[in-house]
């Protein structure tokens, strides 16, 4: 299947402002790029890229006063298979576990892992090891947390989101991220795009997504307690130790997002505004 992808930003800025974007599909991705991902920016400005730490595509702008548009559209190929199960893999020891994978087994500034240890080997101490335990993470959080995008906070932790019982996609991968971690399982954040297609409607306001993946058996998996069920059509945009490291814009300025519109879905098919988020 071949997904379109896109999504248009409008800002409004008292005066030129710099910004960096996390907006291009992750170069994992690349040979499925039918369309090219293009930035285009009105007014026209120029836009300078580079890699950060995490191996995601950055760019940088300078936003003048008034108002600046930011676009793409894209399509990408896709499998059309659902996020892959496999309940049999095992947990890694943390003596043998890849040194890349250590960063993400320490706290972040969404999931504070000291202040949820004890809660997380309260609740899942005798699950499963491995896979089983992931999934019963996954099964805590998504029970736990009631969605909602009026429970949106930019500045809302893990531990927040376990106190309050409320959050977006975000909040539920941050507390399933801070609960492996605690578990001696490596778990970072993923964000992209993330349609309704295979699901039943109705379909709410399209958004980013915002996942995780955990490292077992020698390789990362994909988890997402929001939606707590294999899905299909992840495009993913973005990875790191928590929100913090994919933000879709850093601005270093004042500034109102004005309007803000994401799609994705079947090429060819009846577009699927919908809220996977």
């Amino acid at each position: 299947m071949q997904i379109h992808v896109g999504f248009e930003l409008v800002y409004e800025c008292p005066q030129p402002t710099p910004m960096i974007l996390m907006l291009n599909v992750h170069f994992t991705r690349a040979a499925d790029i039918v369309v090219p991902d293009h930035m285009f920016t009105v007014p026209p400005l120029p836009i300078s890229a580079y890699r950060d730490s995490f191996g995601n595509w950055c760019s940088r702008i300078v936003a003048p006063a008034g108002e600046t548009h930011i676009t793409t559209s894209s399509v990408v190929n896709d499998s059309g298979v659902p996020d892959i199960v496999v309940a049999n893999a095992q947990q890694t020891p943390v003596e043998n576990l890849p040194e890349e994978t250590l960063i993400f087994l320490l706290g972040s500034r969404y999931c504070e892992t000291d202040r949820l240890s004890a809660i997380a080997w309260q609740l899942f101490g005798n699950s499963p090891t491995g896979w089983g335990r992931v999934q019963a993470i996954c099964d805590f959080v998504h029970n736990h947390i009631k969605f909602g995008y009026e429970f949106a906070r930019g500045t809302k932790t893990a531990g927040e989101a376990y106190d309050e019982k409320t959050g977006v996609c975000r909040d539920f991968a941050h507390l399933a991220i801070a609960f492996c971690r605690r578990m001696n399982i490596p778990a970072r954040y993923c964000t992209g795009y993330l349609g309704d297609m295979g699901t039943p409607p109705p379909y709410g306001p399209m958004d980013f997504a915002g996942w995780f993946e955990a490292w077992l058996d020698g390789r990362w998996y994909t988890f997402d307690a929001r939606n707590n069920i294999p899905r299909i059509g992840r495009v993913l945009i973005a990875r790191g130790r928590d929100a913090a490291d994919v933000a879709i814009s850093t601005t270093f300025g004042p500034n109102t997002l004005k309007s803000f519109r994401v799609w994705t879905d079947e090429a060819g098919g009846n577009p699927a505004m919908a809220a996977s988020a």
